[in-house]
Protein backbone atom coordinates (compact mmCIF):
# COMPACT_ATOMS: atom_id res chain seq x y z
CA UNK A 1 0.00 0.00 0.00
CA UNK A 2 1.01 3.34 -0.86
CA UNK A 3 0.28 6.40 1.08
CA UNK A 4 0.32 10.52 0.36
CA UNK A 5 0.27 12.88 3.00
CA UNK A 6 -3.91 12.47 3.53
CA UNK A 7 -3.26 8.51 3.74
CA UNK A 8 -4.75 7.39 0.55
CA UNK A 9 -2.85 4.96 -1.83
CA UNK A 10 -0.98 6.45 -4.36
CA UNK A 11 0.53 3.94 -6.88
CA UNK A 12 3.98 3.56 -7.12
CA UNK A 13 5.09 6.79 -4.83
CA UNK A 14 6.46 4.63 -2.12
CA UNK A 15 4.79 2.97 1.28
CA UNK A 16 4.98 5.98 3.84
CA UNK A 17 6.03 9.57 3.36
CA UNK A 18 7.54 12.14 5.69
CA UNK A 19 3.64 14.68 5.69
CA UNK A 20 3.18 17.91 5.42
CA UNK A 21 0.28 20.62 3.91
CA UNK A 22 0.88 21.33 0.39
CA UNK A 23 2.98 24.62 -0.26
CA UNK A 24 3.95 26.20 -3.14
CA UNK A 25 7.85 25.64 -4.14
CA UNK A 26 8.72 28.66 -6.71
CA UNK A 27 11.07 29.37 -4.65
CA UNK A 28 13.02 25.83 -4.58
CA UNK A 29 13.38 25.94 -8.23
CA UNK A 30 14.70 29.73 -8.33
CA UNK A 31 18.09 29.75 -9.84
CA UNK A 32 21.44 30.49 -7.24
CA UNK A 33 24.54 32.55 -9.06
CA UNK A 34 27.52 31.59 -7.39
CA UNK A 35 28.82 34.62 -6.51
CA UNK A 36 32.93 34.07 -7.24
CA UNK A 37 32.64 32.00 -10.21
CA UNK A 38 29.54 33.27 -11.85
CA UNK A 39 28.37 29.77 -12.31
CA UNK A 40 25.08 29.12 -11.87
CA UNK A 41 22.80 26.33 -10.09
CA UNK A 42 19.53 25.91 -11.95
CA UNK A 43 17.93 25.49 -8.46
CA UNK A 44 18.04 25.61 -4.70
CA UNK A 45 18.43 21.41 -4.49
CA UNK A 46 22.31 19.95 -3.66
CA UNK A 47 23.04 16.45 -3.90
CA UNK A 48 24.71 15.45 -0.86
CA UNK A 49 27.73 13.99 -1.04
CA UNK A 50 26.93 10.14 -0.19
CA UNK A 51 30.34 6.95 0.20
CA UNK A 52 29.19 4.99 -3.33
CA UNK A 53 31.67 2.74 -2.99
CA UNK A 54 31.38 1.47 -6.81
CA UNK A 55 34.95 1.65 -8.26
CA UNK A 56 37.13 -0.88 -8.98
CA UNK A 57 39.71 -1.98 -6.43
CA UNK A 58 42.79 -3.91 -6.46
CA UNK A 59 43.10 -7.14 -4.43
CA UNK A 60 46.54 -6.76 -2.98
CA UNK A 61 48.42 -4.04 -1.48
CA UNK A 62 50.95 -4.72 -3.90
CA UNK A 63 49.06 -2.79 -6.52
CA UNK A 64 47.10 0.21 -5.03
CA UNK A 65 47.13 2.50 -8.10
CA UNK A 66 44.70 0.58 -9.52
CA UNK A 67 42.32 1.25 -6.78
CA UNK A 68 39.63 4.34 -7.31
CA UNK A 69 38.52 4.28 -11.71
CA UNK A 70 34.88 5.13 -12.03
CA UNK A 71 32.91 1.88 -13.03
CA UNK A 72 30.14 1.92 -15.47
CA UNK A 73 27.48 1.44 -12.27
CA UNK A 74 28.88 4.80 -11.20
CA UNK A 75 28.19 6.14 -13.79
CA UNK A 76 24.89 5.18 -14.56
CA UNK A 77 23.71 6.25 -10.96
CA UNK A 78 24.97 9.59 -11.56
CA UNK A 79 22.99 9.64 -14.55
CA UNK A 80 20.38 9.45 -12.42
CA UNK A 81 20.82 11.73 -10.52
CA UNK A 82 21.62 14.50 -13.80
CA UNK A 83 17.68 13.51 -14.83
CA UNK A 84 16.72 14.42 -11.22
CA UNK A 85 16.59 18.27 -11.68
CA UNK A 86 19.48 18.82 -9.03
CA UNK A 87 20.66 22.00 -8.89
CA UNK A 88 24.17 21.01 -7.68
CA UNK A 89 25.16 17.56 -7.70
CA UNK A 90 27.94 16.59 -5.09
CA UNK A 91 30.02 13.58 -5.67
CA UNK A 92 31.03 11.26 -3.07
CA UNK A 93 34.52 10.68 -1.60
CA UNK A 94 36.75 11.99 -3.97
CA UNK A 95 40.10 9.95 -2.34
CA UNK A 96 43.40 12.56 -2.85
CA UNK A 97 46.05 9.29 -2.11
CA UNK A 98 45.71 5.80 -2.81
CA UNK A 99 46.98 4.80 0.50
CA UNK A 100 44.59 6.96 2.47
CA UNK A 101 41.00 5.78 1.84
CA UNK A 102 37.56 5.98 3.47
CA UNK A 103 35.88 2.88 2.12
CA UNK A 104 36.51 -0.15 -0.52
CA UNK A 105 35.25 1.30 -3.80
CA UNK A 106 36.39 4.85 -3.05
CA UNK A 107 36.95 6.87 -6.12
CA UNK A 108 40.65 7.80 -6.58
CA UNK A 109 42.11 10.87 -8.53
CA UNK A 110 45.31 11.87 -7.95
CA UNK A 111 47.36 11.34 -11.22
CA UNK A 112 46.38 10.01 -14.47
CA UNK A 113 48.70 7.22 -14.97
CA UNK A 114 45.85 4.69 -16.53
CA UNK A 115 44.25 7.29 -18.49
CA UNK A 116 41.50 7.22 -15.87
CA UNK A 117 40.76 10.89 -16.09
CA UNK A 118 38.43 9.70 -19.26
CA UNK A 119 36.13 7.70 -16.69
CA UNK A 120 35.78 10.50 -14.63
CA UNK A 121 34.81 12.56 -17.84
CA UNK A 122 32.02 10.23 -18.61
CA UNK A 123 31.22 10.52 -14.75
CA UNK A 124 30.83 14.43 -15.21
CA UNK A 125 28.89 13.87 -18.31
CA UNK A 126 26.32 11.94 -16.98
CA UNK A 127 25.82 14.20 -13.66
CA UNK A 128 25.93 17.49 -16.14
CA UNK A 129 23.67 16.57 -18.72
CA UNK A 130 20.55 17.83 -17.86
CA UNK A 131 21.82 21.40 -16.68
CA UNK A 132 23.05 20.01 -13.23
CA UNK A 133 26.58 21.84 -11.77
CA UNK A 134 28.88 18.77 -11.11
CA UNK A 135 31.38 19.48 -8.14
CA UNK A 136 33.99 16.64 -6.64
CA UNK A 137 34.51 16.31 -2.57
CA UNK A 138 37.88 16.02 -2.22
CA UNK A 139 38.77 13.79 0.99
CA UNK A 140 41.55 12.77 3.30
CA UNK A 141 40.54 9.90 5.73
CA UNK A 142 42.20 11.43 8.68
CA UNK A 143 41.60 9.63 11.37
CA UNK A 144 38.76 8.16 10.16
CA UNK A 145 39.25 5.64 7.87
CA UNK A 146 39.10 1.65 8.53
CA UNK A 147 42.71 0.34 9.77
CA UNK A 148 42.65 -2.62 7.72
CA UNK A 149 42.99 -0.18 4.99
CA UNK A 150 44.84 2.37 6.67
CA UNK A 151 47.23 0.74 8.57
CA UNK A 152 49.45 3.88 9.41
CA UNK A 153 46.80 6.78 9.58
CA UNK A 154 47.98 10.47 9.64
CA UNK A 155 45.64 12.99 11.03
CA UNK A 156 46.18 16.52 12.74
CA UNK A 157 46.72 15.16 15.84
CA UNK A 158 47.79 11.65 17.25
CA UNK A 159 44.56 11.39 18.97
CA UNK A 160 43.17 7.94 18.37
CA UNK A 161 38.92 7.50 17.27
CA UNK A 162 38.20 5.17 19.73
CA UNK A 163 35.15 3.63 18.77
CA UNK A 164 33.51 0.95 16.68
CA UNK A 165 31.48 2.53 13.83
CA UNK A 166 29.32 1.15 11.61
CA UNK A 167 31.90 -2.00 10.72
CA UNK A 168 35.07 0.55 11.01
CA UNK A 169 38.02 0.16 13.86
CA UNK A 170 40.50 3.03 13.88
CA UNK A 171 43.99 3.07 14.01
CA UNK A 172 46.27 5.40 16.57
CA UNK A 173 47.45 8.51 14.03
CA UNK A 174 50.50 10.33 13.67
CA UNK A 175 50.46 13.86 13.60
CA UNK A 176 51.20 15.08 10.60
CA UNK A 177 54.29 17.05 10.21
CA UNK A 178 54.91 21.06 8.53
CA UNK A 179 56.06 19.55 5.35
CA UNK A 180 53.66 17.37 5.28
CA UNK A 181 51.05 18.83 5.47
CA UNK A 182 52.17 21.24 2.63
CA UNK A 183 52.49 18.51 0.91
CA UNK A 184 48.71 17.55 1.32
CA UNK A 185 47.87 20.75 0.24
CA UNK A 186 49.69 20.30 -2.82
CA UNK A 187 47.71 16.97 -3.38
CA UNK A 188 44.49 18.55 -2.80
CA UNK A 189 45.40 20.93 -5.38
CA UNK A 190 46.77 18.50 -7.74
CA UNK A 191 43.44 16.55 -8.11
CA UNK A 192 41.24 19.73 -8.11
CA UNK A 193 43.32 20.52 -11.55
CA UNK A 194 42.65 16.76 -12.54
CA UNK A 195 38.38 17.60 -11.77
CA UNK A 196 39.01 20.52 -13.75
CA UNK A 197 40.38 18.51 -17.03
CA UNK A 198 37.55 16.08 -16.03
CA UNK A 199 34.79 18.63 -16.50
CA UNK A 200 33.82 19.35 -13.19
CA UNK A 201 32.39 22.50 -12.20
CA UNK A 202 34.03 22.79 -9.00
CA UNK A 203 35.46 21.16 -5.69
CA UNK A 204 34.97 20.66 -2.42
CA UNK A 205 37.28 19.89 0.33
CA UNK A 206 36.06 17.82 2.91
CA UNK A 207 38.01 18.68 5.82
CA UNK A 208 36.38 20.70 8.44
CA UNK A 209 34.82 18.47 10.64
CA UNK A 210 33.91 18.98 14.88
CA UNK A 211 34.03 22.35 14.73
CA UNK A 212 32.36 24.68 17.19
CA UNK A 213 29.50 26.97 16.67
CA UNK A 214 31.77 30.24 17.31
CA UNK A 215 34.61 28.57 15.48
CA UNK A 216 32.40 27.14 12.14
CA UNK A 217 31.32 31.07 12.01
CA UNK A 218 35.24 32.88 11.71
CA UNK A 219 35.74 29.89 9.43
CA UNK A 220 33.36 30.51 6.96
CA UNK A 221 33.97 34.28 7.16
CA UNK A 222 37.70 33.21 6.43
CA UNK A 223 36.69 31.09 3.19
CA UNK A 224 34.45 34.10 1.87
CA UNK A 225 37.69 36.63 2.17
CA UNK A 226 39.10 33.35 0.25
CA UNK A 227 36.44 33.60 -2.22
CA UNK A 228 34.13 30.42 -1.61
CA UNK A 229 31.16 30.26 -3.86
CA UNK A 230 29.15 28.40 -1.01
CA UNK A 231 29.33 26.72 2.34
CA UNK A 232 27.47 23.33 3.35
CA UNK A 233 26.98 22.91 6.53
CA UNK A 234 26.35 19.42 7.37
CA UNK A 235 28.21 15.96 9.07
CA UNK A 236 29.62 15.84 12.06
CA UNK A 237 32.49 13.14 13.63
CA UNK A 238 31.87 9.62 14.20
CA UNK A 239 32.33 10.23 18.03
CA UNK A 240 29.63 12.92 18.23
CA UNK A 241 27.40 11.92 14.62
CA UNK A 242 25.45 15.05 14.05
CA UNK A 243 22.59 13.02 11.49
CA UNK A 244 19.99 12.55 14.36
CA UNK A 245 17.99 15.63 16.19
CA UNK A 246 19.68 16.71 19.68
CA UNK A 247 17.27 19.12 20.00
CA UNK A 248 12.94 19.54 19.56
CA UNK A 249 13.66 22.99 17.86
CA UNK A 250 15.50 21.61 14.98
CA UNK A 251 13.31 18.60 14.51
CA UNK A 252 10.47 20.89 14.49
CA UNK A 253 12.43 22.69 11.67
CA UNK A 254 13.56 19.58 10.41
CA UNK A 255 16.52 20.42 9.39
CA UNK A 256 19.82 19.63 11.93
CA UNK A 257 21.52 22.38 11.42
CA UNK A 258 18.83 25.28 11.18
CA UNK A 259 19.76 26.74 14.16
CA UNK A 260 23.56 26.51 13.60
CA UNK A 261 22.94 28.13 10.12
CA UNK A 262 21.18 30.88 11.24
CA UNK A 263 23.76 31.80 13.46
CA UNK A 264 26.15 32.02 10.52
CA UNK A 265 24.50 33.57 7.73
CA UNK A 266 24.34 37.04 8.88
CA UNK A 267 28.07 37.38 8.82
CA UNK A 268 28.33 36.09 5.42
CA UNK A 269 28.09 38.73 2.65
CA UNK A 270 28.53 36.98 -0.75
CA UNK A 271 28.81 33.43 0.12
CA UNK A 272 26.01 31.41 -0.18
CA UNK A 273 25.29 28.98 2.68
CA UNK A 274 23.67 25.43 2.28
CA UNK A 275 22.36 23.06 4.98
CA UNK A 276 21.86 19.45 4.20
CA UNK A 277 20.27 16.55 6.79
CA UNK A 278 17.34 16.33 8.00
CA UNK A 279 14.76 17.81 5.41
CA UNK A 280 12.15 15.55 5.02
CA UNK A 281 9.11 17.61 3.51
CA UNK A 282 8.52 20.80 0.96
CA UNK A 283 6.95 22.75 3.84
CA UNK A 284 10.46 22.64 5.73
CA UNK A 285 12.14 23.28 2.88
CA UNK A 286 10.17 26.34 1.33
CA UNK A 287 10.30 27.33 5.23
CA UNK A 288 14.28 27.12 5.95
CA UNK A 289 14.80 29.17 2.42
CA UNK A 290 11.96 31.88 3.31
CA UNK A 291 12.96 32.72 6.82
CA UNK A 292 16.39 33.53 5.26
CA UNK A 293 18.35 30.67 7.58
CA UNK A 294 19.63 29.59 4.13
CA UNK A 295 20.35 29.61 0.30
CA UNK A 296 20.21 26.06 -0.54
CA UNK A 297 18.60 22.96 0.86
CA UNK A 298 21.13 20.16 0.89
CA UNK A 299 19.58 16.04 0.25
CA UNK A 300 21.62 13.00 1.32
CA UNK A 301 19.88 9.81 2.22
CA UNK A 302 16.59 10.30 0.37
CA UNK A 303 18.17 11.23 -2.83
CA UNK A 304 19.29 7.34 -2.85
CA UNK A 305 15.83 5.89 -1.99
CA UNK A 306 14.70 7.84 -5.02
CA UNK A 307 17.37 9.60 -7.47
CA UNK A 308 14.26 12.00 -8.83
CA UNK A 309 12.70 13.36 -5.26
CA UNK A 310 13.70 17.07 -6.56
CA UNK A 311 12.24 16.92 -9.43
CA UNK A 312 9.15 15.10 -8.14
CA UNK A 313 9.12 17.45 -5.18
CA UNK A 314 9.19 20.88 -7.82
CA UNK A 315 6.70 19.06 -9.88
CA UNK A 316 3.99 18.78 -7.23
CA UNK A 317 3.81 15.42 -7.38
CA UNK A 318 5.09 14.56 -3.59
CA UNK A 319 5.59 16.50 -0.71
CA UNK A 320 7.79 14.68 1.31
CA UNK A 321 10.49 12.25 0.92
CA UNK A 322 9.49 8.16 2.09
CA UNK A 323 10.75 7.40 5.62
CA UNK A 324 13.12 5.15 6.88
CA UNK A 325 12.66 2.87 9.18
CA UNK A 326 16.43 1.03 9.51
CA UNK A 327 18.03 1.93 12.57
CA UNK A 328 21.32 3.99 13.23
CA UNK A 329 23.75 3.61 12.76
CA UNK A 330 22.74 1.04 9.77
CA UNK A 331 21.26 3.42 8.10
CA UNK A 332 24.40 4.33 6.25
CA UNK A 333 24.81 1.20 4.83
CA UNK A 334 21.05 0.91 3.73
CA UNK A 335 21.40 3.68 1.61
CA UNK A 336 24.75 2.15 0.18
CA UNK A 337 22.44 -0.92 -0.72
CA UNK A 338 19.99 1.44 -2.50
CA UNK A 339 23.22 3.70 -4.38
CA UNK A 340 24.08 0.24 -5.37
CA UNK A 341 20.86 -0.74 -6.90
CA UNK A 342 20.17 1.80 -9.00
CA UNK A 343 23.94 1.65 -10.41
CA UNK A 344 23.22 -1.55 -11.87
CA UNK A 345 19.92 -0.64 -12.99
CA UNK A 346 17.35 -2.16 -10.67
CA UNK A 347 14.19 -1.85 -11.46
CA UNK A 348 12.95 -0.96 -8.24
CA UNK A 349 14.75 0.71 -5.12
CA UNK A 350 14.27 -1.18 -1.52
CA UNK A 351 12.06 1.12 0.45
CA UNK A 352 12.92 1.53 3.56
CA UNK A 353 9.37 2.61 5.00
CA UNK A 354 8.31 -1.18 4.37
CA UNK A 355 9.05 -2.75 7.77
CA UNK A 356 9.10 -5.76 5.76
CA UNK A 357 11.65 -4.62 3.79
CA UNK A 358 14.05 -3.15 6.54
CA UNK A 359 13.95 -6.59 8.11
CA UNK A 360 14.93 -8.15 5.15
CA UNK A 361 17.98 -5.98 4.56
CA UNK A 362 18.85 -6.60 8.35
CA UNK A 363 18.94 -9.53 7.95
CA UNK A 364 21.29 -9.48 4.83
CA UNK A 365 23.47 -7.15 6.62
CA UNK A 366 23.84 -9.64 9.45
CA UNK A 367 25.14 -12.29 7.25
CA UNK A 368 27.50 -9.61 5.22
CA UNK A 369 28.97 -8.66 8.09
CA UNK A 370 29.55 -11.88 9.59
CA UNK A 371 30.89 -12.63 6.29
CA UNK A 372 33.13 -9.80 6.54
CA UNK A 373 34.44 -10.59 10.04
CA UNK A 374 35.46 -14.13 8.97
CA UNK A 375 38.25 -12.45 6.74
CA UNK A 376 39.20 -9.48 8.67
CA UNK A 377 41.91 -8.04 8.18
CA UNK A 378 41.51 -8.73 4.57
CA UNK A 379 38.57 -6.11 3.45
CA UNK A 380 36.99 -7.06 -0.27
CA UNK A 381 33.62 -5.49 -0.54
CA UNK A 382 31.78 -2.27 -0.05
CA UNK A 383 30.22 -3.82 3.06
CA UNK A 384 26.66 -2.99 1.56
CA UNK A 385 24.78 -6.18 1.64
CA UNK A 386 22.99 -6.72 -1.89
CA UNK A 387 19.38 -7.84 -1.57
CA UNK A 388 17.08 -7.39 -5.13
CA UNK A 389 13.34 -5.31 -3.80
CA UNK A 390 10.87 -7.19 -2.54
CA UNK A 391 8.61 -3.76 -0.89
CA UNK A 392 10.31 -1.92 -3.60
CA UNK A 393 10.23 2.09 -4.94
CA UNK A 394 10.19 1.73 -8.81
CA UNK A 395 11.39 5.29 -10.69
Amino acid sequence: MSHNIHGKPVAGRGHIRSECEPVGTNVLAEPIQLPFSGRIAKNRFLKAPMTERLCSWSKGPDDITARGVPSKELINLYARWGEGDIGIIIGGNLMVRYDAVEAFGNSILCDNHDNRIEQFKELSAAAKAHGSLFIAQLSHPGRQGNIALNPNPVSASDVQLKIHWAGNDFGKPRALTVPEIQELVRRYGETAYLCHQAGHDGVQPNVVQGTKPEECQWLCMKLEEAKLDFVDLSGGTFEGRAFEHKKESTKAREAYFIEFAEMIRPHLKKTKLIVTGGFRTSKGMVDAINGGACDGIGIGRPLAAEPFLCKEILEGRVTGALENFVPLPQNTQSSGTQLHQIGLADKAISDWSSQEEVERWVEAFKIETERKRSIYPKIDSSGYPRIHAVAGFEY
